[in-house]
């Protein structure tokens, strides 16, 4: 929407959200080691971005699509329920 940042409003508030996702993380690395806090972060941007163009852009999504992005879901699943080197 942003346009390449030309237009202003979008560019702003992609920069605030990119702003706030940072901020947000670096208080998640107080308590979760970096590898895994990067992976669930990563995994859980890939989702949501890809729900927010499905929904908002009309973005149609393939089988294959929903099944990778099943398998991040999974696991991030798996990580934040299993994985002993997160601080519960």
């Amino acid at each position: 929407m942003s346009d390449s940042f030309t237009k202003l409003i979008p560019s702003i508030v992609s920069l605030a959200a990119y702003g706030a996702a940072l901020a947000l993380f670096a208080i998640v690395l107080r308590s979760i080691p970096v590898g895994i806090a990067y992976a669930i972060w990563a995994g859980a941007g890939i989702v949501l971005i890809t729900l927010v163009g499905w929904l908002w852009f009309k973005q149609t999504l393939d089988l294959p699509a929903m099944l990778g992005l099943g398998l991040i879901i999974v696991g991030v699943i798996v990580v934040q329920g299993f994985s002993q080197t997160l601080h519960h």
